[in-house]
């Protein structure tokens, strides 16, 4: 399955590839090695114009900067410098290997080598592929076409080892199951059962960008199934893992137990929902485990969605999520089960959920909570949509917030967190009511607070 010369033409004369060629270009012209590297080049063997160039050479990193006038070396000491041309952005990354064992957090250190080394250091072999295109050869030392050919997962060397290095890999060969619609040599599945427990010594923030990314992905149902069969998911979300087996009212969810109308949640994303949106649909019943009784003649989880947003917030406590994005997720979870309550509110009461920059996500965690439902009924959600948009067609909105939350902070002395979302929260409420229009009663509105 080499890459078809149509594909390489489309690659290399859209913009992006344009000066990506120019900046293989510049640097194989000053005598050294230029490649394009990893996801890119496992696009154009599947067929797929990469959106995305990532570019690797035998260049040192002081050398690149050199070549390019517009460049960033921050990160030289990885052997990364951005360089910015043609108003493109690139990673242009020295071939490098780690040289120490790492304690399977992170490598703890790099030295620059020859392109036979980076490759392989790479984690799995579809991502060891490197194609020149000046010359528009193809380098795959570790049979990376041929297992996209079977759409085959597998790490490359030794599978446990390499996971012992760095535990994120766990995540990683996940996600590109998932990202391929692909499947795994048995040695590697095999490896990440037997070291599922590693996943614990990972940082919150590696996991939670991981994470972020295999949600953001084409398929995160699957992400999540494999990390339930290689009980990864048992020690990384253990609160998720206790929804599998959590059964649920027949007649309302035909799809099955928590565990299954979560998957069918995160199955139903579409390009609109954002990162946000898309943890509060996968935490939104989170809190139903806890909440399980059988009262009368069904089911019920009596609270769960309250109780389901502080379980939601100490999980993203512990990922390491910043704090924004946390009370925005948190807030979600809490307020998902409320939609029916709206027809019933005053109209003063209802702008302050209609005008909440938050509404229209949540909405969306609405949806997405019938779609992952069997049978799916958009009753609700569409009368809400319906009501929502005569509403907001009657009323303008209100104005831009007239404090920002530095401002907040400054008046009321606090740092960072969730007593500043409801400063301005209650600042917002009192601007749609219309007891606050200036700046100045703004702050005098704060101070009344302390």
């Amino acid at each position: 399955m080499p890459i078809a010369k149509e594909i390489e033409a489309d690659a290399l004369h859209a913009p992006r590839g344009e000066q990506a060629y120019r900046v293989c270009e510049t640097l194989h012209d000053a005598g050294f090695e230029a490649w394009w590297v990893g996801g890119c080049v496992r696009d154009m063997v599947m067929g797929i114009v990469p959106k995305d160039i990532d570019i690797a050479t035998n260049a040192l990193p002081k050398d690149v900067a050199k070549l390019f006038k517009k460049s960033d070396e921050s990160a030289s000491h990885l052997g990364v410098v951005i360089v910015s041309i043609g108003g493109h952005v690139f990673e242009v990354t020295t071939f490098r290997e780690e040289t120490v064992v790492s304690n399977g957090r992170h490598p703890e250190s790099v030295a620059f080598t020859d392109r036979e080394h980076d490759a392989a250091r790479r984690d799995i072999t579809i991502n060891a592929l490197y194609w020149n295109p000046i010359s528009r050869e193809l380098f795959d030392p570790f049979g990376g076409e041929k297992d996209l050919n079977e759409r085959l997962i597998r790490i490359i060397g030794e599978p446990d080892v390499r996971i012992q290095h760095d535990a994120l890999r766990l995540l990683r060969v996940i996600r590109f199951r998932a990202l391929i619609g692909g499947q795994y040599h048995p040695e590697t599945f095999k490896a990440l059962h037997k070291n599922a427990k590693l996943i614990t010594i990972l940082s919150g923030s590696r996991q939670f960008e991981e994470l972020e990314k295999i949600l953001m992905g084409p398929a995160p149902q699957v992400a999540f199934e494999d990390m339930w069969e290689t009980d990864i998911l048992e020690h990384l979300l253990p609160e998720l893992h206790a929804c599998k087996g959590v059964g649920q009212p027949k007649n309302w969810h035909e799809e099955g137990d928590v565990w299954n109308h979560l998957l069918q949640v995160i199955a139903s994303f579409t390009d609109d929902h954002n990162a946000d949106t898309r943890f509060a649909g996968l935490f939104h019943d989170i809190g139903k485990p806890k909440t399980f009784t059988i009262e009368g003649d069904r089911i019920h989880f009596n609270d769960h969605a309250s109780v389901g947003a502080d379980i939601a917030a100490d999980i993203l406590q512990r990922l390491q999520c910043p704090s924004k994005r946390k009370e925005k997720i948190r807030w979600l979870v809490k307020h998902h089960m409320m939609m029916g309550s709206f027809f019933e509110m005053p109209p003063e009461r209802k702008a302050h959920w209609y005008y909440h920059p938050w509404f229209t996500e949540l909405l969306q965690v609405f949806w997405l909570d019938c779609a992952g439902s069997t049978p799916s009924d958009f009753t609700l959600y569409e009368k809400i949509i319906d009501d929502y948009n005569h509403f907001l067609d009657a009323r303008p909105s209100p104005e831009k917030p007239l404090l920002s939350g530095d401002r907040v902070m400054e008046i009321l002395r606090l740092q960072p967190g969730e007593k500043v979302g409801q400063a301005l929260q209650k600042l917002h409420d009192a601007q749609v009511k219309g007891e606050v229009k200036t700046k100045k009663e703004a702050e005098e509105f704060l101070k009344k607070m302390q």
